[in-house]
């Protein structure tokens, strides 16, 4: 029996290292590539300048990233309320390299750590294209590269935040989720409790994304077996959660509760942008498409004088009918596959964000810096798209011609705009 159990242990692990690490030749120099890529302009970046970590700058530097305040105390308990844990635990590994100082060395550690998890999170993708939806390898290279050029996905390559994790965390558990319920099999209370402490640990309104595939396990309301089955999952991964949150608050419940309504009502601020504008470009736009940008004079509660920089709205009608086109990818994929149970656990996740950002507007003035939580759900419907139409050629050859010129743009488009945040780095952060 202990044998049995040893070899089950070890196939687990197997199994588990497969599905979160490259497990072919092909995923492996895909994700060298990356690696290759992101980590050049993330070195170049922390070695060269002090955007990545400056002691003196606690939040919004660039694009409104905490970073220093993020890696210095996980941020806000209200909003990440255990991202403390995760973020101790690389501080002290950057500071194995950096002898202690947060200097050159201890930027570049912080940078690469996102550059491999961002590279996994490609992968990830690349993984749910091949293994779920079944595409072409010529199909799925296309859209994960094209998806390597969102600019969330550039940011959060040498950016210490937390959107760099959860966009990890919710790509792998989207993946997980997937491949178990393609087999019709549980998905195990560990995964549910894993899960929801680090998506939900991270930013603590995903942790219900957690729970959307349960909806769509086999024959899951069809007996009150199965029903309670369900329901205690969710519940075992909720108090594991929560004792873990009380016990970061020193069960101090009322000072969260206070504390997060704080939190609602300064994120929530009206702006003069218009709404729509709010919600194009920098809700849908600013995830994948950057705009220009917009200067502003910022000072720390010590008095230190920085300057900071934000993305503005899109000045000229090509980004809009590019995110336009983007928002009818999307919207086609889902009318095409709704039927389609992995489709609807991507969509019902994304509508968690639309309902926070677009409808409660909390954090829509900046919500092109929340990419990390939804932006993957684009390639991955996509890759549906591609998929619903696998027996109609000439559709197919329409949606890839489309897919390309618009990867071009990006490309041009997000590098133009790479190059100016250079200046911007040259001029106020060496």
């Amino acid at each position: 029996m202990p044998k049995f159990s040893t070899l089950l242990f070890k196939q687990k692990l197997t199994d588990l290292l497969k599905t979160v690490f490259p497990a072919t030749k092909f995923e492996l120099v895909f994700f060298l590539l990356f690696l290759g890529v992101y980590g050049t302009l993330g070195t170049y970046i922390a070695l060269n300048y002090r955007i990545i970590f400056d002691d003196r700058i606690p939040w919004d530097a660039y694009f409104s990233f905490d970073n220093r305040a993020i890696v210095m105390t996980g941020g806000g308990v209200e909003r990440h309320p255990l991202a403390n844990y995760l973020f101790e635990w690389l501080r002290e590994f950057a500071y194995l390299f950096s002898d202690g100082k947060k200097d050159e060395t201890f930027r570049l550690v912080l940078a690469w750590c996102s550059t491999f998890t961002v590279s996994l999170s490609l992968i990830q993708i690349y993984k749910y294209l091949k293994n779920i939806i079944a595409l072409p390898q010529k199909i799925s290279v296309l859209i994960v590269l094209f998806f390597a050029f969102f600019s969330t996905t550039i940011l959060l390559s040498f950016t210490p935040e937390t959107y760099t994790y959860t966009l990890f965390f919710l790509i792998l558990f989207n993946y997980y989720a997937a491949l178990k319920l393609r087999k019709q099999e549980k998905i195990p209370a560990t995964a549910l409790v894993l899960a929801g402490i680090s998506v939900g640990g991270l930013t603590i309104t995903n942790i219900v994304k957690v729970y959307i595939p349960l909806l769509f396990e086999k024959h899951i309301c069809r007996s009150w077996k199965k029903i309670g089955s369900g329901i205690l999952r969710v519940l075992i991964s909720v108090a594991a959660f929560v004792l873990l949150f009380a016990y970061r608050m020193d069960f101090k419940y009322f000072d969260f509760l206070k504390k997060s309504s704080t939190q609602l009502d300064k994120f929530s601020a009206s702006e003069t942008t218009p709404l729509w504008d709010m919600i194009a470009s920098w809700f849908f736009g600013g995830n994948i498409l950057f705009a220009g940008y917009e200067l502003r004079d910022y000072h720390s509660k010590k008095g230190f004088m920085f300057k900071a920089l934000f993305l503005d709205v899109y000045q000229s009608w090509i980004p809009y009918v590019f995110v336009a086109m983007m928002v009818l990818l999307l919207g086609w994929s889902y009318f095409k596959n709704f039927k389609n149970k992995f489709v609807q656990i991507l969509m019902l996740s994304f509508f968690v964000d639309v309902l926070i950002h677009c409808v409660l507007k909390f954090g829509l003035h900046t919500s092109y810096i929340y990419g990390g939580h939804f932006i993957f759900v684009f390639p991955l419907m996509i890759g549906w798209l591609f998929s619903s139409y696998k027996n109609s050629p000439k559709i197919l050859s329409g949606i890839y011609v489309l897919v390309s010129l618009m990867f071009a743009f990006l490309i041009m488009n997000n590098i133009f705009r790479m190059e100016e945040f250079f200046v911007f780095l040259e001029k106020y952060y060496r």
